[in-house]
């Protein structure tokens, strides 16, 4: 089993911001199954999918980004992911300019408050990442005011042909693996 585990914050104040794009992908990928992602289990919104013959077990964790590793830490017991290869952390980057994704097999958090929650959580760094740019093309003067606030109307089209691309990034690493889904999407 996999779990894909998209990174956000809870709640309608939230609900379209730059932090949720862990949400937007795991929302799409829900869409393309048929299904909702509103299972309640450790302190998470959950559904279960297939994707290529891979049982995965979609993740909207509800403890709001800083404490993700919390609830990630709880769904990795129950299900007994043995080995963290198998956790797909899907998350916003300030690193990437908007529009772009990437896909990592390991790698520090980068500042990113919900992977460091998720690494102490789990003790390790090695799961693999499904990273979405979010940086426009201007300075930003506060990063905790940018990735809380709502995308701007300019850059929706963007963001949804991002979270398609990553969606089918993450479809290609169940079928192909991370190499494959790294060397088909590192480029765009």
């Amino acid at each position: 089993m996999w779990l894909f585990i998209g990174l956000g914050n809870p709640g309608p104040r939230y609900e379209a911001t730059r932090h949720n794009c862990g949400f937007f992908v795991v929302d799409e990928l829900a869409q393309r199954a048929g299904v909702n992602v509103k299972t309640r289990e450790c302190q998470s919104l959950t559904a279960r999918v297939r994707i290529f013959e891979q049982q995965v077990l979609l993740v909207k964790p509800q403890t709001f980004m800083n404490l993700s590793g919390t609830a990630v830490a709880q769904l990795v017991r129950k299900y007994a992911i043995e080995h963290p290869s198998r956790i797909l952390v899907v998350s916003d980057d300030l690193a990437l300019p908007l529009g772009r994704i990437r896909v990592r097999r390991d790698g520090s958090a980068g500042g990113h408050n919900g992977l460091k929650s998720i690494i102490a959580s789990l003790g390790t760094q090695d799961f693999p990442r499904l990273r979405l740019g979010i940086t426009p093309d201007h300075p930003v003067s506060d990063t905790a005011d940018f990735v809380l606030s709502d995308f701007a109307r300019s850059e929706r089209d963007a963001v949804r042909e991002m979270v398609a691309r990553a969606a089918d990034a993450a479809e290609v690493l169940c079928q192909d693996g991370i190499e494959k889904a790294m060397s088909k999407y590192n480029g765009s």
